[in-house]
């Protein structure tokens, strides 16, 4: 309640504080002279204008790269970031010469409006129209000489580039490369060094803990905590979407090889990702709330790398190896052999991560090279001398399957290629190139935990999207309660499930990859940029970018579409009470109009350009003039057929040899469904072309008739009464027109009458009649009228029989007089017969 008459003085001091000021900067514009209105409004810069002072900023710029290359060629570091700069600088240039590109169209059309300058002997021009053509064809010169500046630039700029990226691999090769010379010395002098290092690495620690502990406590724990819960989130998420897979399942007897690929997958990327989380917020944190100092946070932060890598190796060897579950093992190990090889691996990365750990340690503390190449001399020894013990176990399953058997000798090839590259990294440590020696031993752990990881999420995405496979997961259960699919629905949910899962393999092994064999975060991104906004094939540049975002908004708008044909449909319509071919076809042109419409939404998004299907388009029409051009009557037909409306969805028509109700009308073609239920697809061409006989065009009111036969002694007026008074029983018929009886003709043995009646819906006259023809049958017995049978009157001539004495003339008489029995000579020689034959074709 108090809050009101606050907020109200609130508004009242500011509405005073600004009318105040207002009548004081008026006061002071009165008693300043004016200045000039070209002094007040300074002219903005023509695009020519901003264009030349941009590509002389971009001068500027490439010269201060162009130094700072020259400084920094031995910085890989710097050179990253100076090439990053470049090529921004590059999409910078080549953006001024796309600005200029619309105003030199523009100049360029105006030219060809005004045309050629008059020749000899013609009539001069106007002096106007001279003076526009020489300022457009003067500043079509600048701006054709500002995009040769800015080609040039570019080019200047792209050559700054290549020098950069060249001479980084240089750099890359003479670190791999560099040879150091390995003695007595030089081991002495690694480890005075090394224990200077650990005495000034020991104070700097102490002084920054006893630094944090006094005055940075709270912020400290203020990270921690953040970070935990960042990782906790993802975590529980993880678990709550893929808690099935992040953990074998101890009941499961003999797991489906599918299982054991998505547990070994997801268990150790969620979890990693997790603890990665976890790292690198802890961080981001620490030093955003100035609890590391510069001295300390490289080597937190190699500390943080090296936990992560040991922690992701764990994971990768539990869930290849399996070495206490050999029923979830992915390969053919003995348990022994799974525990050896899961060991030797773990302890290759602990070695590895050591070495990082001390060697950033190392630069921190300012510690001389010599003690950093002694250090990897040691790790690339003890790695090579790992490889080498390896090569002599026998890790390999038993031939009768026992785990717990003793194993077998790896295969020879196997065996051999171990021991080589042990020994190639014992060599290649102890000559002196031990650079080289780090590196390849890095790559050996981490290279090959992260592609046997990438392999092993593809293979899982091949088993997942495999035909019926998907149904049997924990996935595919929750997708069948919550959404209920069916089996086909789910198996093509496998399909996109599998493509997803091999997304997300490639997407996050390539670039641990690349950052592994020496690219740089600044590299992926430049790549990423590239790839997603320019792929060049030959001449043509494709934006995948920009084709995504044409799909997508192509999606949106068609959505959007489906959502307007409903929501009109549902509530503006159906409340209206519109007529359902009304509806039909305003869904149907709102369709088609929504689809175009986010085709060229789409297609403009794209980034393609609609001129250039000129030339299709040209070449389209010949063919549509020829073999195209049933499809385009058809097409135009439907389009007549939508909006005159002779006929609609529902309607009862007849087309040729068709009839039945129209279910649907499309642009090709429409669909009738005759009384059969069989579903006859009719060109629309031939609808519009040919004679279409529409029952319920206007109304559906139709007439019915059933034909009624009584006998010729019946009283034709009491027939007649009785047949309206039977139909005015019916609710169904319609009192205006009212029924009537015809009397039609005198047949040959019956009267013939014809009941005509109209109904509202004439899709109610088959239940109608059917009722009526019962009702009249019951009372026409009640009554004694009889319905006659039709009746034929049969005439038999035969003639007289021949002579005896003829009877031997001919042998085929003879025959033909013995097929005549005595009884019939017996009777007259004309006998008639009268005979009542039912005719099952009797009307009514």
């Amino acid at each position: 309640m108090r809050l009101r008459p606050i907020l109200l003085r609130t508004i009242l001091l500011l509405t005073l504080a600004v009318a105040g000021a207002h009548f004081k900067g008026a006061a002071a514009f009165a008693q300043e002279p004016q200045a000039p209105a070209a002094a007040q409004a300074p002219l903005a810069d023509t695009p020519f204008d901003q264009a030349t002072k941009e590509i002389d900023k971009a001068k500027v710029q490439l010269t201060a790269l162009q130094d700072g290359v020259k400084q920094n060629a031995d910085n890989d570091d710097a050179l990253v970031g100076l090439a990053t700069k470049a090529d921004e600088l590059s999409r910078a240039v080549i953006t001024i010469s796309v600005n200029l590109r619309p105003r030199f169209d523009q100049i360029k059309n105006r030219l060809a409006e005004i045309g050629d300058p008059p020749k000899d002997g013609q009539p001069p021009e106007a002096e106007i129209v001279t003076q526009e053509r020489n300022a457009l064809a003067a500043e079509r010169a600048q701006i054709n000489a500002l995009t040769g500046d800015a080609e040039n630039l570019s080019i200047t700029v792209t050559k700054l580039v290549n020098e950069i990226t060249e001479m980084r691999r240089r750099l890359f090769a003479d670190t791999l490369l560099r040879r150091t010379e390995i003695s007595v010395s030089v081991l002495d002098d690694a480890g005075s060094a090394f224990v200077h290092e650990a005495s000034e690495f020991s104070q700097a620690l102490s002084s920054w803990a006893t630094f944090v502990w006094k005055f940075k406590r709270f912020p400290m724990f203020a990270a921690i905590f953040l970070s935990l819960a960042a990782a906790l989130i993802l975590l529980s998420g993880s678990y709550r979407l893929f808690g099935s897979y992040l953990q074998r399942d101890e009941a499961v007897e003999n797991p489906s090889y599918i299982g054991r690929l998505s547990i070994a997958f997801w268990s150790t990327l969620i979890r990693t990702l997790a603890l990665a989380v976890l790292l690198v917020t802890s961080f981001f944190f620490l030093n955003g709330f100035n609890v590391l100092r510069p001295d300390i946070a490289p080597v937190i932060g190699a500390l943080f790398g090296a936990i992560g890598l040991v922690y992701f190796v764990g994971r990768f060897v539990n869930a290849i190896f399996a070495p206490h579950e050999p029923r979830w093992r992915l390969v053919r190990l003995s348990n022994l052999g799974a525990r050896s090889i899961g060991y030797c691996l773990l302890a290759m990365a602990i070695v590895n991560a050591l070495d990082y750990l001390f060697g950033t340690i190392g630069e921190a503390m300012g510690s001389p090279l010599v003690l950093t190449v002694v250090r990897s001399l040691i790790a690339a020894l003890i790695i090579g001398l790992i490889l080498i013990a390896v090569s002599f176990g026998k890790p390999m399953l038993a031939k009768n399957g026992d785990p717990d058997a003793p194993g077998r000798h790896w295969p020879r090839g196997m065996a051999i290629i171990l021991r080589v590259v042990g020994t190639g990294l014992i060599l290649t440590a102890l000559t002196g190139y031990v650079g080289l020696a780090r590196f390849v031993a890095t790559q050996l752990i981490i290279t090959g935990a992260v592609v046997v990881t990438m392999y092993i999420g593809l293979l899982s995405g091949k088993a997942i999207s495999r035909q019926e496979s998907f149904g049997d997961t924990f996935f595919a259960s929750f997708l069948t309660r919550r959404f209920k699919l069916g089996p086909v629905a789910i198996d093509q949910a496998g399909l996109l499930v599998g493509l997803a899962i091999y997304a997300v393999a490639l997407l996050v092994g390539i670039p641990l990859i690349l950052l592994m064999w020496g690219f740089h975060v600044q590299d992926l991104q430049i790549l990423a940029y590239r790839l997603f906004t320019e792929v060049r094939l030959g001449g043509i540049s494709i934006s995948l970018l920009g084709i995504c975002t044409g799909i997508l908004l192509f999606a949106g708008v068609y959505l959007l579409t489906r959502w307007l044909q409903r929501w009109l449909d549902g509530n503006v319509m159906a409340r209206s009470h519109v007529d359902l071919g009304v509806r039909n076809s305003v869904k149907t042109g709102i369709g088609y109009l929504g689809v175009g419409i986010a085709a060229i939404i789409g297609v403009s998004a794209a980034g393609i350009d609609l001129s250039s299907f000129a030339l299709v388009a040209s070449a389209l029409s010949v063919g549509i003039g020829f073999g195209l051009q049933n499809i385009v009557s058809n097409f135009v037909s439907g389009l007549i057929l939508l909006v005159e409306r002779p006929f609609k969805v529902g309607d009862h028509v007849v087309s040729g040899t068709a009839e039945g109700i129209v279910k649907r009308i499309s642009v090709r073609a429409t669909e009738i469904e005759t009384f059969r239920k069989q579903s006859i697809i009719v060109p629309n061409s031939e609808l519009i072309n040919g004679l279409v006989g529409n029952w319920t065009h206007r109304n559906k009111i139709g007439r019915s008739e059933i034909p009624v036969s009584v006998a010729y002694n019946a009283d034709p007026q009491q027939v007649m009464d009785i047949l309206l008074e039977l139909t005015a029983k019916i609710p169904l018929v319609m009192r205006n027109p009212e029924p009537h009886v015809e009397f039609l003709r005198f047949g040959p043995y019956s009267l013939d009458f014809e009941l005509r009646f109209f109904l509202a819906d004439m899709g109610d006259g088959m239940v109608v009649r059917n009722n009526l023809r019962i009702e009249i049958l019951k009372r026409f017995k009640a009554e004694g009228i009889e319905i006659p049978l039709p009746q034929t009157d049969l005439t038999i001539h035969r003639e007289a029989r021949p002579a005896l004495a003829d009877a031997g003339r001919d042998q085929p008489n003879k025959q033909e007089n013995a097929a005549v029995t005595p009884m019939e000579e017996e009777e007259q020689p004309v006998r008639q017969l009268r005979s009542k034959t039912a005719d099952g074709n009797r009307k009514g």
